[in-house]
C-alpha cells in the first residue's frame, strides 16, 4: 500500500530533504519522544541534530547562509517532524516565523545582523503577541512602548511564548502611540520590536523577565512562558522595518504562514495516529480474529485515512499559494481549521481503537491525545478561522444585485 499524504510535483532536492528528515524522525525522535515528553524535558540532542541538518535556515535565503527553500518544503518537513513529536516542530516554528518576518519586513541592517546567525541556529527566535487578558482580540493589546531619545521604553506583560526561555531573539508586538494621533485605529498604532536576550529564566536582561515554564496538559518539552517588561529599553534601530505603526501587519503576515505550519503539524500528528491505529488493529485480536477484520474498525480506518489525505491536500495547496506570491489567508485559514479538527478526530479514533490501553501512558497514543487539542487554539481558534474564511468568501462572491 502506498504511504498516505504523498505530494506530487516535488523536485529531486525537495524529495532528498524530506527523505533525510523522515529518517531523522524515525531514528532520533520517535524512539525517545514519549519518554522525554513524560519528563517534560527539552530535547536538546534532537535540536542539535536539526541544527546540523540546517533546518533552522531552511527558508532563509542562501545569501544569508540558509537553504533558500520554499514554504511548501518547510511545511512538509514540519509535517514529518510533528509525526515524530509535535513539540519539536513548535521549537522550529516560532524561530521560522521570526526569520520570515525579518526576511520580509526587516531593514537591510537587521537582515545582515540576524539572519546568518539564525540560519546557523546560533540565534533562536520566538514571537509574542498574546497577553493574559487578550485571547484572540489582538487590537486590545495594552503593552506599550514610549519613545525616550534614541530608545523606546517597553512595559507590559505578554503570554504564551513558545521558546520563551530557550530563545535569544523575541519579536514583541506592543502599542506605540508616538507619531499616531489620538483616535488612530488600534491596528495602526502597533509596532514590532526585535528584543535580544540571554536564554534562560528570570531576569534575562535589564527590564525583561521570563518566569518559569507554564505547566501544560500536553505539548511538553518545549518551553512555553510569560514575558514581563518593566522599563525595558530597546534601541530605535530594533523596530522591525525601522518604522513604527506597522507591527500588526508584520505579525499577521507571520501568523499567516504560521497557520500553514500549524496545519502541517495537524497533518503530521494525524498521520502518526493513523499509523498507530492501523498497526494496533492488526495486532489486537477479539472474537477469534484481528480487530482490523471487524467492519466497524475498517470503517474507522477508512475515515481516518480519508481525513489525513484531505488535510494534507489543503495544507499543500495553502503553502503553494503563498509560494506563488498570491494572497493565501483564505487557503491558510481553511487548511488550519480542517487539519486541526481532523487531527483531533483521527487521534480520538486511534485512541478508541486502542481501547483501555489507549488510556495508559505506556502507549504512544496517550501522548498524542494530549497534544492534539493545542492545535485547535494555536495561531487562532476554529472560530477565528471561520471568521477569516467567511469574510474572504464574501469578498470573492460579492452579490452584484
Amino acid at each position: 500500500m502506498a504511504r498516505l499524504a504523498q505530494t506530487a510535483g516535488l523536485t529531486d532536492v525537495q524529495q532528498e530533504i524530506l527523505s533525510t528528515v523522515r529518517d531523522f524522525v524515525d531514528k532520533e525522535i520517535l524512539p525517545v519522544a514519549t519518554e522525554l515528553e513524560h519528563r517534560d524535558e527539552y530535547p536538546q540532542q534532537i535540536v542539535d541534530g536539526l541544527k546540523e541538518l540546517g533546518l533552522f535556515g531552511l527558508m532563509i535565503p542562501e545569501e544569508y547562509g540558509g537553504l533558500g527553500e520554499s514554504l511548501l518544503t518547510y511545511a512538509l518537513c514540519v509535517e514529518e517532524i510533528a509525526r515524530g513529536w509535535m513539540s519539536v516542530s513548535g521549537i522550529i516554528n516560532t524561530h521560522f516565523i521570526v526569520a520570515y518576518m525579518l526576511k520580509q519586513h526587516g531593514t537591510q541592517e537587521q537582515k545582515d545582523h540576524f539572519l546568518p546567525r539564525m540560519a546557523a541556529g546560533d540565534i533562536r527566535g520566538a514571537f509574542s503577541m498574546s497577553e493574559p487578558g487578550l485571547g484572540s482580540d489582538v487590537s486590545a493589546i495594552t503593552s506599550k512602548a514610549v519613545k525616550d531619545g534614541e530608545e523606546y521604553v517597553l512595559t507590559g506583560q505578554k503570554m504564551w511564548l513558545t521558546n520563551g526561555g530557550t530563545s535569544s531573539l523575541v519579536a514583541v508586538l506592543v502599542r506605540s502611540d508616538e507619531g499616531h494621533p489620538e483616535g488612530t485605529a488600534p491596528h495602526k498604532s502597533m509596532t514590532t520590536f526585535l528584543v535580544e536576550k540571554e536564554p534562560g529564566f528570570g531576569e534575562v536582561r535589564p527590564g525583561l523577565t521570563i518566569p518559569g515554564k507554564i505547566d501544560k496538559m500536553g505539548y511538553k518539552g518545549v518551553d512555553t512562558t510569560e514575558l514581563i517588561m518593566d522599563g525595558l529599553r530597546i534601541p530605535a534601530d530594533r523596530v522591525l522595518g525601522g518604522v513604527t505603526g506597522r507591527g500588526f501587519y508584520q505579525m499577521m503576515d507571520g501568523v499567516e504562514v504560521g497557520r500553514v505550519n500549524v496545519a502541517a503539524r495537524g497533518c503530521g500528528v494525524a498521520q502518526r495516529a493513523f499509523e498507530l491505529g492501523v498497526q494496533y488493529a492488526q495486532q489486537r485480536h477479539t472474537f477469534g480474529k484481528a480487530i482490523a477484520q471487524h467492519q466497524a474498525i475498517q470503517f474507522k480506518l477508512a475515515e481516518m485515512a480519508t481525513k489525513v489525505e484531505a488535510a494534507h491536500a489543503m495544507m499543500v495547496n495553502a503553502a503553494r499559494k503563498k509560494d506563488s506570491g498570491e494572497r493565501n489567508d483564505l487557503e491558510a485559514g481553511m487548511a488550519k481549521y480542517l487539519a486541526s479538527e481532523y487531527c483531533k478526530e483521527v487521534v480520538e479514533d486511534a485512541f478508541r481503537i486502542h481501547g483501555g490501553y489507549g488510556f495508559s501512558k505506556e502507549y504512544e497514543i496517550e501522548r498524542l491525545y494530549r497534544e492534539a487539542p493545542m492545535l485547535l487554539i494555536g495561531e487562532g481558534t476554529a472560530e477565528i478561522q471561520k471568521m477569516i474564511i467567511g469574510r474572504r468568501l464574501l469578498e470573492e462572491y460579492r452579490f452584484q444585485g
